[in-house]
């Protein structure tokens, strides 16, 4: 004889058991045997470290994409100081007092000014990418701008002038210029 179990199930799989076990020739133990045996088989281990390792694996990729950032913001650190020092000229003693003084009100605003950006999500490098990205007219002057855009006007099949792109911005006859004389 087998040994007997008494368990409390959700409401939800006792209905599915009581289900399961409708069908001729299958019972309520039956059913729960075959989950039990299903839980503590091979597979179903498999399974479960199948998915730990592809989490181990992701968060290898992101401590991994981490450490080499943190490489780069330290090696960065470093040579600024470096080439702080090295081109900053000692003061005579008769300035360091004043130097000190300008220098912690210099750092105060710098602890400011890092707990503001922090607090409100923004990101230095972001910021300067921003500033410096390049745009066509630092490039071009307005007359080379119209005559390219001429080019790729009259080029085009049916003139890309006035079209739409799906997300609704206009069209910029220069998307292009570069394969269609290049």
């Amino acid at each position: 004889m087998k040994p007997r179990l008494n368990v409390h199930v959700a409401h939800e799989l006792f209905e599915k058991v009581e289900t399961a076990a409708k069908r001729p020739g299958v019972t309520k133990a039956a059913v729960v045997e075959a989950a039990l045996l299903g839980f503590f088989s091979k597979e179903f281990d498999d399974q479960r470290d199948g998915a730990l390792i592809r989490r181990l694996d992701r968060m290898t990729r992101q401590y991994d994409r981490l450490e080499r950032n943190l490489s780069i913001t330290t090696e960065t650190l470093a040579l600024y100081i470096r080439f702080f020092l090295t081109v900053t000229p000692p003061l005579p003693n008769v300035d360091q007092d004043s130097a000190r003084a300008l220098g912690k009100e210099r750092f105060e605003y710098f602890t400011t000014q890092l707990a503001r950006r922090l607090a409100g999500g923004k990101n230095m490098i972001r910021d300067v990418l921003e500033e410096v990205s390049a745009n066509e007219s630092e490039f071009f002057t307005q007359d080379e701008l119209e005559a390219l855009r001429a080019v790729k006007t009259a080029a085009s099949p049916n003139g890309d002038k006035g079209q739409e792109r799906p997300n609704g911005e206009a069209a910029d006859p220069l998307d292009g210029a570069e394969a269609d004389h290049g």
